[in-house]
């Protein structure tokens, strides 16, 4: 930035203009204070009559474009600069200007300029009187956003480079997950321990569960708000369509109202959902309990800032001595600290058939 010399004191009592039609003291102040106003602009400015001639430029305009009060005073815009600025489509705007009393607003200029190279301009144009002659000006800005421009682009490169990476990275990781539940379920099958076998079939529901929710959140887009309903109604339907085979008549069901969720919410929810759901189906409806049209519903409503996600199933619901199914389980605890990451409650009821397990957010 130039150093400024500027120091200010106080103008002599008649110099300025003022309401009521009070006048600036003579036309030299007039002129002097019009022309510090213009180069204190950062920008390049010209002014043109109404032949588009220029009148005067500021000294952003010199500095810009290389050029000296010599090469444009008196010329028309269209001669600077070896016909640079001779565009057809500018021409018409800037002629429509004075008679239409017509604006111009970002014109976008892009031209390979003598000395300072190929640069993107945006110009401004405004129609202003003068009072001596009452001629018409038009003052013409020109805001020079090449540099920012490139760097939009540079970003916009980049975001791509990231959403790149991220979706190869996400594809990766749905893959490893696929392959250590593989090996987590021929492993349980090849057991001879039943206790070995119930823990690696616990850890492949684990980690099916994260690939699920994985899975789902990755076609919601990223960085977006998740559409919840839509979510849950996926994560259910990939569950029902991976965890309940033809021998098994459980159905299960989605009703949920509108509400958005942020990703790292959506997570928690949706793991939440899928403890739950793994839950129902593995006790829910144990064999021999006679229940032919096992059904598990999943509900999410929205009150506000208040919102309750239900799990809920007609099996055989909570044991003859009142303990929860599968208490002790590591699905529990998972749910209850998830619960407490959303500053929610879980709630446990129990009817007839069958449990209701909520989380409960009150804001």
């Amino acid at each position: 930035m130039e150093p400024s010399n500027y120091r200010e004191s106080a103008p002599p009592a008649n110099a300025w203009a003022f309401p009521n039609n009070q006048s600036i003291r003579d036309l030299d102040d007039a002129s002097a204070l019009a022309q510090a106003i213009v180069d204190t602009i950062r920008d390049p400015l010209l002014v043109l009559n109404q032949n588009l001639r220029v009148v005067a430029a500021n000294r952003a305009f010199y500095r810009t474009f290389r050029m000296d009060g010599q090469d444009i005073h008196g010329q028309p815009i269209y001669g600077l600069g070896n016909g640079q600025w001779d565009i057809p489509e500018l021409r018409r705007l800037l002629e429509d200007v004075e008679p239409r009393h017509a604006a111009m607003e970002a014109y976008e200029v892009e031209w390979d300029f003598p000395i300072i190279g190929q640069r993107k301009m945006l110009l401004n144009a405004r129609e202003v009187f003068n009072q001596k002659d009452s001629q018409k000006l038009i003052l013409l800005a020109i805001e020079d956003v090449t540099d920012r421009c490139a760097a939009e682009r540079a970003m916009a490169e980049l975001l791509q480079q990231k959403e790149t990476l991220l979706q190869e990275m996400q594809h990766r990781v749905a893959n490893s997950l696929q392959i250590i539940a593989s090996i987590l379920l021929l492993k349980a099958r090849t057991v001879q321990s039943e206790e070995t076998r119930s823990h690696l079939r616990d850890a492949h529901d684990r980690v099916m569960s994260v690939a699920t929710v994985q899975q789902q959140l990755q076609a919601s887009g990223h960085g977006e708000a998740i559409e919840l309903g839509h979510y849950l109604s996926r994560l259910c339907e990939t569950l029902a369509a991976s965890m309940i085979g033809d021998s098994r008549p459980v159905a299960v069901k989605v009703q949920a109202g509108p509400g958005t969720a942020t990703s790292a919410e959506a997570v928690s929810i949706g793991l939440i959902t899928t403890e739950l759901v793994i839950n129902a189906l593995k006790h829910a409806f144990p064999s021999g309990s006679g229940i032919d049209d096992g059904e598990i519903s999943v509900s999410y409503q929205v009150d506000e800032g208040n919102w309750r996600l239900a799990v809920a199933d007609n099996g055989v619901g909570l044991q003859q001595d009142g303990s929860r199914r599968g208490q002790t389980g590591l699905g529990t605890t998972i749910v209850e600290a998830l619960a407490h990451q959303l500053k929610a409650r879980v709630q446990i009821t129990d009817r007839s058939p069958g449990m209701i397990v909520s989380i409960v957010h009150t804001a």
